[in-house]
């Protein structure tokens, strides 16, 4: 569970969102990230048994830093207002497949799979699903991935109106084909945060992802 002082902060933060308030309250800040960091140990911990690739992984590779990048963006706003977890099977990879855990005050949700994979990588994967769609399809068709996550995130940016170059626009997984970004997502209640049992409640949803994660994996892995 997370601790209600550190909601509490990023509830605060949203309303402060500037460096002299950050500065000022500094202690909390460190608290928060203390919190922060002990909240990934504990779901570490229970997802670990449930998938091996993830052994490798720290802390510090689950993190995400609270300062924005506001380069490009109108929004100056120069502090993150929410919470992410991410969970990588290769942490060596910039688009490995993995588990991603975000609260955010009324849009908490959890997720896995790989977002916007490279072109190199985006074509091994279309290349896995065209020689085994079948897996795939099994994968997310099953009761329980249906049950927790439904089906693959199909935005209007990230799948194409046509058949991708050199794939047949008959295969019978086009629309897995079509697909940018090999993701799902399911929203949770912000409450969940805060009950005792959160890390396993999670692990045990995010658990449900492993099979769709690993075959994304094996279809990178041909490059290594």
């Amino acid at each position: 569970m997370i601790s209600k002082e550190a909601l509490q902060f990023l509830a605060d933060l949203i309303a402060n969102n500037n460096t002299e308030w950050m500065h000022e309250n500094k202690k909390r800040y460190e608290s928060y990230k203390k919190d922060y960091h002990n909240f990934i140990t504990s779901i570490l911990t229970e997802m670990k048994p449930f998938d091996k690739s993830l052994e490798p992984l720290e802390v510090k590779n689950c993190t995400f830093r609270i300062n924005r990048d506001i380069r490009f963006s109108k929004d100056k706003s120069p502090y993150k207002t929410n919470m992410g977890v991410w969970m990588s099977q290769n942490k060596n990879r910039k688009n490995s497949p993995g588990y991603y855990i975000h609260y955010e005050k009324g849009n908490c949700f959890i997720a896995g799979g790989v977002w916007c994979p490279e072109p190199n990588e985006l074509k091994l994967i279309r290349k896995e699903i065209e020689f085994f769609h079948d897996d795939l399809e099994a994968i997310v068709s099953n009761k329980n991935f249906k049950k927790e996550f439904n089906e693959l995130d199909r935005s209007e940016n990230t799948v194409l109106k046509k058949a991708p170059k050199d794939f047949d626009p008959n295969h019978p997984a086009i629309e897995f084909l079509k697909l940018k970004s090999f993701t799902t997502s399911s929203k949770i209640d912000d409450k969940l945060f805060t009950d005792k049992n959160f890390s396993k409640i999670i692990a045990q949803q995010l658990f449900t992802l492993k099979p769709m994660n690993d075959f994304l994996s094996r279809a990178l892995e041909t490059e290594e």
